[in-house]
């Protein structure tokens, strides 16, 4: 017997993604970005979330999409992975969907080494790419937000 996967489906401009709900902390409406000096080009800035500070990842920069400013009925997809959390922007979020083993195809049997898709989730409509929080940010694009966050938390005072 094949187990059960649920994911949080998003939407960014007419493509579908998902997520592992085990990753996902919370949506939340869209709400101001504090821009960030030296991140990474995929990271639009950050948001302060309970007293943490968690970059917000622009999924069209990453995945090739046109260009939208963020407004305020976009949503804040925040998921976590083992060293991170992130906050995805989407432009709508979808209920949770639960998808059998067998209709997911694991991202090596497609396209070996695309770090940041764990797989290819089949609907009866289409097919949506399932996301992996850990590998959203490439190694050097990881450091270089890590260097940009620790200067801005000196600049300001709040050396964590």
């Amino acid at each position: 017997m094949s187990g059960l996967n649920q994911l949080l489906m998003f939407r960014v401009s007419e493509s579908r993604y998902a997520l592992n709900l085990s990753a996902v902390e919370r949506v939340v409406r869209a709400v101001e970005i504090t821009r960030l000096p030296k991140a990474p080009d995929i990271v639009l800035g950050v948001v302060n979330v309970h007293g943490r500070i968690i970059p917000v990842v622009d999924g069209r920069t990453r995945f090739g999409l046109p260009e939208k400013k963020i407004s305020l009925n976009d949503r804040f997809v925040i998921a976590h992975g083992a060293e991170r959390s992130i906050a995805f922007v989407a432009d709508d979020v979808m209920p949770v969907v639960e998808v059998p083993e067998e209709r997911i195809t694991r991202a090596d049997e497609i396209l070996p080494g695309i770090g940041y898709v764990d797989g290819v989730a089949e609907f009866e409509d289409s097919n949506v790419v399932v996301l992996t929080v850990e590998q959203i940010l490439s190694f050097e694009e990881s450091r270089q937000l890590d260097r940009a966050i620790e200067e801005m938390q000196t600049e300001t005072g709040k050396d964590d």
